[in-house]
């Protein structure tokens, strides 16, 4: 019996598996080749085990979110992929503690609806609240860290473990997780502090972010926001001025609405989307001298 095929009998005692699994099912790009072994979650306590069984048999596990800001490679994901749907919450006034694999638009739009406020921003920020303490997720002035406490983490030399927000180097759409300084470290719970507001007035203004999204972002399959912003200039407005917009490659795109957005149009290939994403980067420095910093990884087997 192969090394991967154990790994295999012992999480079927901890969540769902599947055997070459397409991960362009799982993500919001809609691209990737298979995943070795994909077994899903449901509690923070089984994402800990199945964690840790996958360290144990020497394989590194990539824990996945909504999939919504990544791209994954062709060639898909050797190993095991961890789909981490832990969403238990529990609620003691203003502090809200809730699992990691939690919608992150959907948990801030029921804050909104119970007259929690400090959320209204995120309600169209797809992916989960883990995945948004490793971005420190952010848009209209509000980002994560206005209201991150702290978070629960699964060391595997040390065990779980609290961290405060003020630990986690968080800054713009980055922190320890994704700078490398926590990178073997699994976010299992997150605890955030709200404060009072009034429902109807939170929800009017979740609605007005909606509809602020809705005009200036492109439909489709994409990843988000592919670049962050320099300081120097918006990533759109550097990809625009090097005649970039509605480039293609095979039916990858980077959108004629918003240039920060590269488009999935139908079936296209993770190396057609990196090809326009390199070039993109390479047009820009060779342009302007900037270098842009990519917003969604790129995993998997490249």
């Amino acid at each position: 019996m192969t090394a991967l095929n154990r790994l295999a009998e012992r999480l079927t005692n901890v969540g769902d598996i599947r055997r070459n699994e397409l991960m362009s099912r799982h993500t919001t790009f809609g691209v990737g080749g298979p995943a070795d072994l994909y077994v899903t979650v449901r509690s923070a306590d089984a994402l800990a085990e199945a964690t840790r069984l996958a360290a144990d048999a020497d394989c590194e596990p990539f824990v996945l979110g909504s999939g919504s800001n990544i791209v994954v490679a062709d060639g898909g994901i050797r190993g095991v992929v961890i789909d981490n749907r832990a969403r238990e919450e529990k609620q003691e006034g203003l502090q809200v503690r809730i699992g990691s694999g939690a919608s992150f638009a959907g948990f801030a739009r029921k804050m909104c609806r119970t007259g929690l406020a400090g959320l209204a921003w995120a309600v169209g920020i797809p992916g989960t609240l883990g995945g948004a303490v490793f971005y420190n997720a952010g848009a209209y002035g509000g980002c994560l860290s206005d209201v991150l406490t702290r978070v629960r983490l699964l060391n595997l030399e040390d065990g779980t473990n609290w961290l405060d927000a003020n630990d986690l180097e968080l800054a713009y759409r980055s922190s320890a997780f994704k700078n490398g300084a926590l990178a073997r470290h699994t976010v299992l719970e997150v605890e955030l502090t709200l404060s009072d507001g009034n429902a109807a007035a939170l929800v009017a203004e979740a609605s007005s972010y909606d509809q602020r999204r809705l005009a200036a972002q492109p439909r489709g399959r994409n990843a988000g926001s592919m670049f962050t912003n320099s300081p120097d200039s918006p990533a759109w407005k550097l990809i625009d001025s090097v005649g970039l917009r509605g480039e293609r490659r095979g039916e990858a795109a980077i959108s004629e609405q918003h240039t920060n957005f590269f488009m999935n149009l139908g079936k296209a290939k993770a190396s057609d989307v990196l090809w326009l994403v390199e070039e993109a980067e390479r047009r820009v420095f060779e342009t302007h001298g900037i270098h842009l910093h990519r917003e969604v990884g790129f995993v998997g087997a490249w």
